[in-house]
């Protein structure tokens, strides 16, 4: 079976809609690229595109619209390969019912029926199209989707409906039903974006990569790295994606502050502010939604500054095996390619980690610290307390006295 895009009849209209997605492309880099943009222009009808221009215009944030273009394309292409007809506006209810049959199951009932779930025809179409991800297991049973997962795209599907004025059934009883029911049948664990979180010890451990060694000085990279991780870190645990798109004019170097806020004769911390704007957990870009850094990060910072003379533009940028510094900027999915190369020179397990262990090491160590988690937050920049809290939860699991009642 083929792996390669689609290819389309190069039509007037197909062309109207390569062009379209050409100035997205833009604004949204992941939809750059010929093979990409004529998969979206094969999965996508001319309002999919236009919904997706709207809201670019109106300034929704990279990382959301990415997310929503993803899910447009699959839920297109899975409407296409399960009913042989495009999605339907407005979605009927047994069509939602079909797509929580097909993505959320009881694996246990796959194994005797080979019907149960999602058919191994509109399998083996998404997978042609490189838009099915989801692998076989050992037995040659493919597992049901994560509920997450599933979740994102009903919300997307029916986010849709509300931007083109329409209502769905996804709120319905019927509905609501189905999927308490089918995601307490697939019963498929939660995975953490990263297995371990990157503590102060395995931070520390990192940062000794970056050092040099006795015969050489650390190089632009290491110096590069270095900054990246401590920035990335102490910020409150940024995104891989907020670290990829740190600008310079979102860098204010301010006066030297005492390291005791409550003794100012004690000894002086560097310190910067990062100014934010829009992220995943802020709505709006607000003067105030910044976040302080003192000390060791900040060194690290003007270090890097001041080797690869950057004044401007990205603050993170690729360099090249031989040394050179490019204009580019990191993508994220490069923050979290150096994280885990940082992870192997310093004799860790690399599947261990991801950028976002930065994130969850962050208030892992806040919590560890002692440190309340209201003051962690407002450098975590979490909005959701429940969920920040959850790491905190998952620090102190351990410590608890009632599991030791017997010992």
């Amino acid at each position: 079976m083929s792996q390669s895009a689609p290819q389309l009849p190069q039509n007037d209209e197909f062309a109207e809609k390569l062009e379209k997605l050409d100035t997205l492309a833009a604004i949204l880099p992941a939809l750059a690229g010929q093979d990409r943009s004529q998969q979206l222009a094969h999965l996508l009808t001319d309002d999919d595109i236009d919904t997706l221009r709207h809201l670019a215009k109106e300034g929704m944030g990279e990382n959301t619209l990415r997310a929503l273009t993803s899910d447009f394309s699959y839920l297109e292409a899975w409407c296409q390969a399960a009913t042989g007809t495009p999605l339907p506006w407005p979605a009927p209810e047994s069509l939602i019912l079909k797509f929580l049959a097909h993505h959320l199951w009881d694996l246990e009932k796959r194994k005797i029926d080979p019907a149960h779930g999602m058919p191994e025809t509109v399998a083996a179409e998404l997978e042609d199209l490189k838009i099915l991800r989801t692998q076989k297991n050992t037995a040659g049973l493919r597992p049901p989707h994560a509920p997450a997962t599933v979740e994102r795209r009903l919300a997307t599907w029916s986010t849709l409906h509300r931007w083109r004025g329409l209502d769905g059934a996804f709120s319905s009883p019927q509905i609501r039903s189905a999927k308490r029911l089918a995601v307490r049948t697939a019963d498929r664990p939660k995975t953490r974006k990263s297995k371990k979180a990157v503590t102060a010890d395995i931070l520390k451990r990192l940062l000794a990569t970056c050092e040099g060694t006795d015969y050489q000085r650390p190089s632009l990279t290491d110096l590069r790295d270095q900054a990246l991780l401590l920035l990335g870190f102490a910020s409150g645990g940024r995104r891989r994606s907020e670290i990829a798109g740190l600008r310079m004019d979102r860098i204010q170097f301010e006066d030297p502050v005492p390291s005791d806020p409550d003794r100012p004769d004690s000894p002086l911390l560097p310190c910067a502010t990062i100014r934010l704007g829009r992220t995943k957990t802020e709505d709006s870009s607000t003067d105030d939604n910044h976040v302080l850094l003192l000390g060791q990060p900040v060194d690290a910072l003007q270090a890097w500054l001041k080797a690869s003379g950057i004044m401007d533009g990205p603050v993170f940028r690729a360099i090249d095996q031989w040394g050179n510094l490019k204009t580019r900027p990191l993508s994220p999915q490069s923050i979290n390619a150096i994280l885990k190369k940082r992870c192997a020179a310093a004799g860790l397990d690399p599947k261990d980690f991801s950028a976002h262990g930065l994130r969850s090491g962050f208030l892992t160590e806040a919590a560890n610290q002692g440190i309340a988690l209201q003051d962690a937050m407002q450098q975590s920049r979490h909005r959701s307390l429940s969920q920040a809290s959850a790491y905190y939860n998952e620090a102190n699991r351990q410590r608890l006295r009632s599991a030791r009642i017997l010992e």
